[in-house]
């Protein structure tokens, strides 16, 4: 479930991260509050996560699945621009997710073996 937690809360830091664009510095009370909301929740989700992820592979996964969504919906919303070396880089932050992934050990396995 730890996965499952992480994977929600990376989707979140994308939504607020968009958020804090379109609240302008927080001036715009609509956008600001969605943000907080945003942040707040993917906080929790990420907090939880870390009960059974090792905290390095938890924050390093959260923040890559936060960077690629916000680079792959900056692309593709707001039109920004779009070459092979960010894909090149984009693809090497997927790869360094998946093989946290991979090589994470899950603290409930651990302690209950």
């Amino acid at each position: 479930m730890g996965w499952m937690y992480l994977l929600f809360a990376g989707v979140l830091e994308v939504g607020w991260s968009f958020g804090l664009k379109y609240s302008e510095g927080f001036t715009k009370l609509v956008p600001s509050l969605i943000t907080v909301v945003l942040l707040a929740l993917s906080f929790m989700l990420f907090a939880r996560a870390m009960r059974t992820i090792e905290i390095g592979t938890a924050y390093a996964v959260f923040t890559g699945i936060g960077t690629v969504g916000t680079v792959i919906v900056g692309i593709a919303i707001l039109d920004e621009p779009f070459d092979m070396v960010k894909l090149l880089f984009v693809a090497i932050l997927i790869a360094g997710i998946v093989g946290l992934k991979l090589v994470s050990k899950d603290k409930k396995a651990e302690t209950a073996g």
